[in-house]
């Protein structure tokens, strides 16, 4: 059983059956799963991604700054924890919005205490902004925000129930991999799965990450309990 745990979501994810935007029947369910984990004794940390709206890396060219296309990125990501903070909430799971970057009207500004605070009470936390810099992907800082919590792991949640040695959508002899280092992950092209300046800093503090199917029922509780789900990558 993990403490505390950091949950890495998507922008694709949150928007479900949609194309973009939210889906919240997918995101009341998600607040069940999570709400397991936490009864079990676990601590949830959530980092959302805004892929749903928007991607700072599409969206730059064409006279668009790089720096401004990540910011528009980082909004999207806050646009998503806002909107699923009221709906766990809604679904009775106490649970607060930081933002690391500033939007006072909206969310509470990061900190360490009072992340540490929220988490001490029992609450759910979601991390809006990323980690507040261009250039520097929700997944990089999904691992970074890990570290500073110190979260016992990573649970990067993703459409498929694990690491592959390659792309199982596209090669039906597609192998899964239950565990792999952080070498390997890190110096295979075909492990796409998180970028690699996430891996390295995983790899740098051994921050463990588990690469698993958020979708299936109770899946995240079992990570959260250290069950063998998904690929774990250490």
């Amino acid at each position: 059983m993990y403490k505390r745990v950091l949950l890495k979501l998507s922008g694709e994810q949150l928007a479900g059956k949609f194309d973009s935007g939210i889906d919240a029947e997918f995101c009341g369910w998600l607040a069940d799963q999570i709400r397991q984990a936490s009864d079990a004794g676990s601590q949830v940390v959530v980092m959302v991604g805004g892929g749903n709206y928007a991607r700072g890396a599409q969206l730059a060219g064409h006279g668009i700054k790089r720096v401004t296309a990540d910011h528009v990125g980082m909004l999207a990501t806050m646009m998503n924890a806002i909107a699923v903070t009221d709906i766990f909430e809604a679904n009775g799971v106490a649970t607060r919005c930081l933002s690391n970057i500033f939007a006072q009207q909206v969310a509470e500004s990061f900190s360490f205490r009072l992340a540490e605070k929220h988490l001490q009470a029992g609450r759910v936390v979601i991390v809006a902004g990323g980690i507040g810099r261009p250039y520097l992907t929700t997944d990089t800082a999904a691992v970074s925000l890990a570290l500073e919590l110190d979260c016992g792991v990573v649970m990067k949640a993703t459409k498929v129930d694990g690491v592959y040695d390659k792309d199982p959508t596209k090669y039906d002899d597609a192998t899964k991999m239950p565990a792999l280092t952080y070498q390997q992950a890190v110096e295979d092209s075909q492990i796409q799965v998180m970028d690699k300046a996430a891996m390295a800093l995983a790899m740098d503090h051994k921050m463990p990450i588990v690469v698993f199917n958020a979708i299936g029922e109770g899946n995240i509780a079992r990570v959260a309990k250290g069950e063998p789900v998904g690929t774990l990558i250490s």
